[in-house]
């Protein structure tokens, strides 16, 4: 598998989405209809100092062979993170009536969740070079 390219995709997705709850908190406490206050829009921005950490971490981690026993705990890191918030989202998506949005980041963490769960759990491919 090309971990370089899911690397590379998971850090654009978190660096977005953390750099929209780091500056925009007031806004999409709105569009979420959460509680106006200030406590909120700070879970919202450490939510997203969160994503950037991610982000960050994944970008500077794109070419570093993953998988097996290779760089297990970044591998690990990123797929606890998919596998539950896959789960949070699919279950307030299956509670709510009308919540396309969120079907949208589920149907998004579950695919991440389960590449994340191929790399951790397989060994990575060799290149086709031998070690003479």
């Amino acid at each position: 598998m090309n971990t370089k390219l899911l690397m590379v995709s998971s850090a654009i997705l978190m660096a977005i989405g953390g750099v929209l709850l780091q500056f925009l908190p007031h806004e999409i406490s709105n569009y979420l209809g959460a509680p106006a206050s200030g406590t909120s829009h700070l879970f919202f921005q450490l939510a997203g100092a969160l994503y950037i950490g991610f982000a960050m971490m994944n970008w500077m981690a794109k070419t570093v062979l993953i998988g097996g026993i290779y760089a297990r705990p970044l591998a690990m890191g990123n797929f606890v993170h998919f596998l539950v918030g896959a789960l949070a989202l699919l279950k307030y998506a299956f509670a709510s009536e009308n919540a396309p949005p969120v079907w949208i980041a589920a149907l998004i963490y579950s695919i991440f969740a389960v590449l994340f769960g191929f790399v951790f759990f397989t060994h990575p491919l060799k290149t086709g070079k031998t070690d003479n």
